[in-house]
């Protein structure tokens, strides 16, 4: 007996199940306000030098006097007129400012005045909290297969709320990396985790359908809860106050959640994996039969000896060879084959490509003519549709097919967006917002099927290390995101420029992969030197109308288990 066997005995789409599903929820929330949290402290409100001149003035008046010079929000003026129609112009470098604070809340670069030549200390921060979070990936999935999920969970949300919290009182450059940077350990492992842990409990209907509508449905909802409880409290050290403490709620999940049974059965401790099998069953109310849990035993004992006796051999000959030849296969040994060693660079160039526009776009709330808080909220309702849709597109057209596209599709977005903010005042604001959130939209699809193209190129022996790797060179290359950003301040079109060639040049890399629709994922490093041999640029569209095989997609689910299990 197995351990799906013995899980469906167990329970495994039962009230155990939707446990799960709730505490995953509940992490959603938090995680993504805690992901957010730095925009939302760095939003800069619409602000001008100080003048004591100005000081009985509206806004509308003071933006009006400004906005006859190049750089109406970092131009220090000498004197103006009473009817503000004539303003010379000072030499000296604005230190004092006024500020529009959207709906009164105060950022922290309103705060520390981080505008204008200072304005690069947010980005310099903000590039620490992805530094941060390439090596937290790696360190906590590290810690997940020594001392287990559930306390690696922990250890990354504590790493979180520290991070927020310290940076409360935060008053410079270098703290406020060094904070970012501990608050960004936790940017990925405080979510994905807990995911390993729902895959490894639940069935393959509840993770097909359960899973990603809680995912989107909560991501979202804690998006809209970043912006309004900014709102809410009116100040970013309050606000990361507010935001940090649920993190340390996770906590209590050491008491709620059965550490990994999969887990403790590949460390050898299946005493362990039966009691927490025994506790899912209690609560599941399921009567599971001592002999049940024998067999169970059985099996793991017999599966884990051949698996110890064929590394020992090393021969690769007879049965006990072939159960250790695929556990010794390496990530480097992908490398050492030419077409796999190929894939394997194009693979890592679109990560590199799509999280950093992901990341530009999801952040690019600013500048673009209406409340970042509204358009945090606008951005968030476009989760959910997304990744409904990148499902019945990905079924329907393949995965090439829906990267490739989504990813010219945004990419032409973009660039009409850029059209419109060169414009400047000129440009329509509804315009602008409605371009962007189609943009938004579009990346969130291309980077979930690009993401899923990817991690079923490599092959399952190496899956788990595979798709680290890339998704570490993701979280490296999002490094740039912040300073993407920051060109904007120089040229407003700027951002726009560099995600449209981005976008089209992770269009093309796409185009060299081969379809994975409908075709039997390679297993081994052999099976994927050979997948997709001879496949030209373009015959992916000849299939666009051969239906999907029932059997093709069943062995697809049942081959990216692993894969979520190993990562």
């Amino acid at each position: 007996m197995d351990f799906d066997e013995i899980l469906a005995k167990c329970g495994n789409s039962h009230r155990y199940q939707y446990l799960l599903l709730a505490l995953y929820g509940y992490l959603m929330v938090v995680v993504s306000m805690h992901y957010f949290s730095q925009n939302v402290i760095s939003f800069v409100p619409d602000h001008w030098c100080y003048h004591e001149q100005l000081e009985n003035r509206s806004f509308e008046q003071i933006a009006a006097i400004y906005n006859q010079f190049e750089r109406p929000s970092c131009t220090r003026l000498e004197s103006i007129d009473s009817e503000g129609l004539n303003a010379t112009v000072s030499e000296e470098r604005c230190d004092r400012w006024i500020y529009n604070y959207d709906f009164g809340y105060r950022s922290m670069n309103s705060e520390l005045n981080w505008v204008c030549d200072a304005a690069y200390k947010a980005r310099v921060g903000q590039s620490f909290f992805f530094v941060g979070s390439m090596c937290g990936t790696l360190l906590f999935g590290v810690l997940g297969d020594r001392i287990g999920r559930i306390k690696s969970l922990i250890l990354a949300n504590w790493c979180g709320f520290l991070g927020d919290f310290v940076t409360i009182f935060t008053q410079n450059v270098t703290a406020f990396s060094i904070t970012r940077f501990v608050s960004g350990l936790a940017a990925d492992a405080n979510s994905y985790l807990m995911f390993i842990l729902i895959f490894e409990y639940v069935s393959p209907s509840m993770r097909n359908v359960g899973l990603n509508t809680v995912l989107g449905i909560f991501y979202a909802l804690g998006l809209i809860c970043a912006s309004w409880l900014a709102v809410l409290v009116g100040n970013w050290r309050l606000y990361l106050a507010c935001s940090s403490l649920p993190l340390l709620l996770v906590t209590l999940f050491y008491f709620l959640v059965q550490e990994s049974a999969q887990w403790l059965v590949t460390r050898n401790d299946i005493d362990g994996a039966i009691r927490r099998l025994r506790r899912v069953a209690k609560i599941n109310r399921r009567v599971v039969s001592d002999d049940d849990f024998k067999a169970f035993n059985s099996y793991c004992q017999q599966h884990y000896h051949k698996v110890a006796k064929g590394e020992g051999d090393g021969d690769g000959n007879g049965e006990s060879g072939d159960a250790g030849e695929e556990p010794q296969a390496k990530l480097l040994d992908m490398l050492k084959t030419p077409r796999m060693r190929s894939s394997a660079f194009k693979m890592l160039l679109i990560f590199i490509i799509v999280v950093p526009c992901y990341n530009t776009l999801a952040r690019n709330v600013e500048g673009l003519g209406i409340s970042p808080f509204i358009m945090f909220s606008l951005t968030a309702l476009t989760l959910p549709p997304s990744g409904y849709l990148q499902g019945v597109l990905q079924d329907a057209t393949g995965r090439k097919m829906t990267a490739f596209s989504w990813m010219a599709i945004t990419g032409i977005f973009a660039g009409a967006a850029g059209l419109v903010i060169a414009q400047g005042e000129n440009g329509s604001v509804v315009l602008l917002v409605g371009l962007t959130l189609v943009a938004r939209f579009g990346v969130s699809i291309a980077d979930g099927a690009s993401s899923q193209l990817c991690t079923e190129l490599i092959p399952t022996c190496v899956r788990g290390s595979g798709v680290a790797v890339v998704h570490v060179a993701g979280f490296a290359a999002s490094f740039l995101s912040p300073y993407i950003l920051h060109l904007g301040t120089y040229s407003k079109s700027a951002p726009s420029v560099i995600l449209v060639l981005l976008f089209f040049l992770g269009a093309y890399v796409c185009l060299l992969l081969p379809e994975t629709r409908n075709r039997k994922l390679p297993i081994s490093l052999a099976e994927g030197e050979e997948f997709g041999k001879g496949e030209r640029m373009f015959d992916f569209l000849q299939q666009l109308r051969k239906k999907p095989d029932t059997k093709d997609t069943e062995l697809h689910t049942e081959l990216k288990t692993p894969e979520i299990i190993d990562t």
